[in-house]
């Protein structure tokens, strides 16, 4: 049996007292000090690691501040200084998530007693338990139990099913639903008691679509909420006195609705669960994020007016939650609590990152061989490329740097929507260039060589940590989309030579082009929307001879666009995009199924196939300036003759494209 020991020194209420009492414990949770029949117990939360141990970014090969269980580890050992009742509990999604987790998966392999990386670093930290997050389905259940196997704290899940029963309380689950943990807490008085501590984990039951063809025909998964309900009572009846949910689950809706994907809220609201630890959005809890938000209290960190806390991604933060327990009759009852997300580290009005801990070096040893294969395996090729990724033309023509992700985002989203409503229409997948020169400099520009693809070239690629998102849009709001995008270029006039193409306050990142329909851009014609998507020619029309499968698009006609979240929730102001079109929220990051989709296939074929283009304007020419490095690529660009027309300013190079 753990015993957590406690240090009196003066006793408070641990949210009451004086005005000045309650200053001091807002500020200093841990010196609450309990009375001669209540105790005090602190819940540390890790959440959505996706194997970030290191301080380090994998993609970019540098070192960073911002992640890493290593930092966070530092705050658990002095909560753990401040106060040693406490406990430590992870909730879900450690095994992926970088090419750390995708260098063990796909290259050395998890068979059965080998030692998962992330799990080892878990060990070495004592962590108490742990539930599932849906990623740690990505690489299918063998690898899933091989890995877990090694774990030395229990790993619970109560809503994925190896077989239903007639209730949830009947099924057979993958894995233990809860764990009842047995501890010993010192209370105001030095006395030591008993207490059961009850661990229920939950996972979203969307992950039978995400993984299905790892999942489909091995297990099921029920609602959370559902789920809860058959086991809380159980749970009570075998002895736990204060039973945590670890809820692998967003903070949303109040609104309970069958196989809810965010369903923390009314999973708060159930009778028997006194605290609960919450995740999968990458977001931190409390925090003014969630103001607003039915049933949430975003400033107590309360839900349903249970204690909650989500601690941020990537060890970016630790949640905290401390209960005050008070003896009531021969078992315990929560009579206060407090909650917080400490974080590992602030940014500053300058944007500059300044480290508040430092990493724990046992942490850091513990998966320092696996840390330095992972180098060598970012570093070398994982795949190849039949054509050179640049994007020294993104602007101006079709690109193959902006090609390969949207070939890779219509691979993941067809697979995601097989099976469902949406799977019959038609897909379409948007993408823009992200380093294209501009404030960057000259040399800002993605350039890979025709060969070997190694994982750190994705971040030249994709270089923003955005997630899976799919859209359905009408015809006439494609149009719309396609206007919007092109409010990247200066309007034209007919006849006049060597004129400025592109307009230098619009953001490449918001220069879309949308792959799987074919389109001319009328640069004669005024924008219809102005850089921050405003409103300013109504009537303007550059989209012209918009076709898909060589037809005339109708306005009414209904299309899949596979995007981002950043795109898909309203970023940059995009027709269609304004989160209220979205039909698939993917768990993945865009750059993620990049180079899953490089692995799987081996060699990629980027080749632009030049579906969009500008509209003839004889006698008119326009000039532009990109990278030097260009030169060699311009017998390669398609649909549009770029000739050489001197120097641009700032090392840049000049060009001119006859329309």
């Amino acid at each position: 049996m753990t015993r957590f020991t406690y240090s009196p020194v003066t006793r408070r209420t641990f949210l009451g007292g004086t005005a000045a009492g309650a200053s001091l414990i807002a500020l200093h949770p841990f010196s609450a000090f309990a009375a001669t029949n209540q105790a005090h117990l602190r819940i540390m939360e890790t959440t959505d690691l996706h194997v970030h141990v290191f301080p380090y970014d994998y993609y970019s090969d540098k070192p960073v501040d911002t992640v890493g269980l290593a930092r966070s580890a530092a705050i658990i050992e002095a909560i753990r200084a401040e106060a040693t009742n406490a406990m430590l509990v992870d909730n879900g999604d450690f095994l992926q998530g970088n090419p750390m987790g995708d260098y063990i998966a796909y290259e050395r392999g998890m068979k059965a007693g080998d030692s998962h990386p992330v799990i080892q670093a878990m060990n070495t930290l004592g962590f108490d338990a742990s539930t599932l997050g849906n990623h740690e389905f990505n690489y299918g259940l063998d690898f899933l139990m091989n890995s877990i196997a090694g774990a030395s704290f229990p790993v619970v899940s109560a809503n994925v099913i190896t077989k239903m029963g007639a209730d949830p309380s009947k099924d057979q689950t993958l894995l233990k639903p809860y764990v009842i943990l047995d501890r010993e807490v010192i209370d105001g008085a030095g006395e030591s008691h008993k207490i059961r501590v009850g661990l229920i984990g939950f996972v979203p039951p969307q992950i039978m679509n995400w993984d299905r063809r790892h999942l489909e025909g091995k297990v099921q998964a029920r609602d959370i909420v559902e789920t809860a309900k058959a086991w809380l009572p159980q749970m009570r009846e075998e002895g736990a006195e204060v039973i945590i949910a670890l809820s692998h689950s967003g903070i949303g809706s109040a609104e309970h609705t069958d196989g809810m994907e965010n369903a923390s809220v009314p999973l708060a609201r159930l009778e028997g669960i006194d605290a609960l630890m919450t995740g999968h959005s990458h977001l931190v809890f409390p925090s003014a994020t969630f103001d607003g938000f039915a049933e949430v209290d975003a400033a107590k960190g309360t839900i349903s007016g249970k204690p909650a806390v989500m601690g941020g991604f990537w060890g970016s933060h630790l949640g905290l939650i401390d209960l005050l327990l008070e003896r009531d009759g021969n078992s315990w009852r929560v009579v206060n609590a407090t909650t917080e997300a400490r974080p590992i580290s602030k940014r500053n009005e300058d944007r500059s990152i300044t480290a508040l801990v430092e990493s724990v070096p046992s942490v850091l040893a513990s998966v320092q061989k696996e840390h330095d294969e992972t180098l060598a395996y970012v570093r070398r090729a994982v795949g190849k490329t039949s054509a050179p990724l640049h994007s020294y033309f993104a602007l101006v023509a079709d690109d193959p740097s902006v090609q390969i992700v949207s070939i890779a985002q219509t691979w993941y989203i067809s697979e995601m929507l097989k099976g469902t409503e949406y799977e019959a229409l038609p897909l379409l997948s948007a993408a823009a260039p992200f380093k294209a020169g501009g404030r960057g400099g000259p040399e800002y520009y993605t350039d890979v060589p025709a060969g070997d693809v190694a994982i750190k070239n994705v971040a030249d690629l994709y270089l923003y940590p955005n997630t899976i998102r799919a859209v359905k849009v009408t015809g006439a709001q494609l149009k719309d989309w396609l206007e919007r995008s092109a409010g990247v270029f200066n309007q034209i006039t007919p006849g006049q030579a060597d004129q400025p193409l592109l307009n230098p306050e619009f953001p490449s990142y918001n220069y879309d082009v949308v792959d799987g329909v074919t389109y001319e851009i009328d640069l004669s014609q005024p924008s219809k929307y102005g850089p921050k998507g405003e409103d300013l020619n109504p009537e303007a029309n550059r989209i012209i001879n918009l076709t898909y499968n060589g037809q005339p698009i109708d306005p009414s006609t209904e299309f899949i666009i596979a995007t981002n979240n950043y795109r898909a929730g309203g970023g940059g102001s995009f027709p269609g995009a304004m989160g209220d079109t979205i039909i698939f929220e993917g768990p993945d990051t865009n750059r993620d199924i990049i180079v899953r989709y490089i692995v799987e296939q081996g060699t990629i074929n980027p080749s632009a196939d030049a579906n969009w283009r500008f509209a003839s304007l004889p006698g008119t020419s326009v000039l532009f300036d990109t990278g030097p490095n260009a030169t060699g690529y311009l017998a390669d660009v398609k649909g549009v003759v770029i000739e050489p027309a001197g120097d641009g300013p700032d090392g840049f190079a000049r060009f001119r494209i006859e329309l």
